[in-house]
């Protein structure tokens, strides 16, 4: 569905382009910039925001935007960038990268990432899946991962007063506030997004590349210590051995009130007040805690990065939306109204008033990508990491389920 303007009439017309080229009396010079929004992603009002400012500081430029759908968005792209008729810009998973450049179809922005982006500051796990053999394909747009959410209401009963900053004080409280009819933590036994941060910690990988050959690496000390970390904390709770976050919903069974804490976006709680409203003003937020009070705990961060395909008629212009879009004071604006993660960790330190997304971004400080294997899809297709999980919860010996698991991580990794 085209979208100008989305609510009102979404994108204006102007004058003077980029490059000198300038209005032509009598007649006009305006481009069209098409893009590419995944579904949800940003607000009407956000949109013609941009929109508007970005007309009036780019006449000659005009931006047609178009909302897609995350399912079967994937051919859909890789269909447009083999087309001759491809969007200027795209919005992207930051994880689809890779297979998107290994099609050759993606313009190489290395040069506008150091020159004008300020690359250096960027998320690590937003940047990294973006770069690809030394060059910078997606440029990082913003990010979401995990935060504990949790009762305060429980906590202060417990006589708990502030989170907790290392995993031995997460532990500990854990275990305090699990009691009978009530779970110190509801955290499912294949929520394997939070495993990887703890494997991360530890200095482990869920896969490794070695002379181009991807291999699975669960099996490693490092990794099986992460599992070990896991399993000791799950056990603070009820979430079923056999589950994911989705079987049942964990929003969900948080909202019934008798959970002290779970991991997920922020987001969830607008699930969980709406489920049960007496909850409202009582959800708190603190980053994943890491080993040491020095750093939030490694997590998974998810988000979207902007992509220019090679073949788009407006690339100069595409190269001025992208900047804006990825530019300081845009990247504010989004946080602050979608309640987002900027793409640099210098931005998310102006956050503070915002309980929710401030724990969000100091845990993505700490954030990194799953690994930037054009691959990687298939094995999230097919996911050995979790009954890996279930096995080890459920009584198996970790190495031997964790070798299994890798083993299949490698087949699937294989081009």
């Amino acid at each position: 569905m085209k979208n100008r303007y989305l609510a009102l009439s979404s994108v204006l017309a102007c004058s003077l382009a980029l490059g000198g080229c300038g209005l032509i009396p009598g007649g006009s010079d305006t481009r069209t910039v098409s893009i590419w929004l995944m579904q949800n992603s940003v607000s009407d009002d956000w949109l013609k925001r941009f929109t508007e400012t970005f007309e009036k500081e780019h006449p000659g430029i005009e931006l047609d935007v178009t909302f897609q759908e995350w399912t079967g968005i994937g051919k859909k792209v890789t269909e447009a960038l083999k087309s001759e008729d491809a969007p200027e810009v795209i919005e992207v998973g930051n994880t689809q990268v890779a297979g998107y450049a290994e099609s050759g179809g993606l313009r190489d922005l290395t040069l506008e990432s150091v020159r004008d982006l300020g690359n250096e500051d960027w998320l690590p796990g937003l940047a990294e899946p973006g770069s690809i053999n030394g060059s910078q394909y997606g440029i990082p747009w913003y990010a979401a991962n995990r935060v504990v959410i949790y009762n305060k209401e429980l906590f202060a009963e417990a006589g708990i007063t502030e989170p907790p900053k290392t995993r031995a004080e997460w532990l500990e409280i854990s275990e305090k506030l699990d009691r009978p009819g009530q779970d110190g933590i509801y955290l499912s036994g294949q929520d394997w997004y939070t495993l990887a941060g703890f494997i991360w910690d530890e200095g482990g990988e869920l896969a490794v590349e070695s002379a181009g050959d991807w291999q699975g690496s669960l099996h490693s000390k490092a990794a099986l210590r992460g599992m070990d970390f896991y399993q000791e904390l799950q056990s603070h709770g009820s979430g079923p051995k056999d589950g994911d976050e989705e079987t049942p919903p964990q929003a969900e069974v948080f909202a019934k009130g008798n959970v002290a804490q779970m991991i997920a976006v922020p987001s969830a709680a607008t699930v969980i007040e709406k489920a049960n409203p007496e909850l409202k003003g009582k959800l708190g937020f603190f980053p994943v805690p890491g080993k040491t009070a020095a750093a939030p705990g490694s997590v998974f961060i998810g988000g979207s990065d902007l992509i220019v395909p090679e073949n788009s008629k407006e690339r100069a212009a595409a190269v001025e939306v992208v900047s804006a879009l990825a530019g300081d004071e845009w990247q504010l604006d989004l946080a602050r109204t979608m309640n987002y993660v900027p793409n640099k960790a210098t931005l998310g330190l102006e956050l503070e008033g915002q309980e929710s997304t401030y724990a969000m971004a100091a845990g993505a400080a700490q954030g990194r990508a799953t690994p930037n294997s054009p691959q990687w899809a298939e094995v999230e297709g097919d996911n050995p990491i979790k009954p890996y999980m279930t096995a080890v919860l459920q009584g198996r010996e970790p190495a031997t389920a964790a070798r299994n698991a890798s083993d299949r991580i490698t087949a699937a990794l294989r081009p």
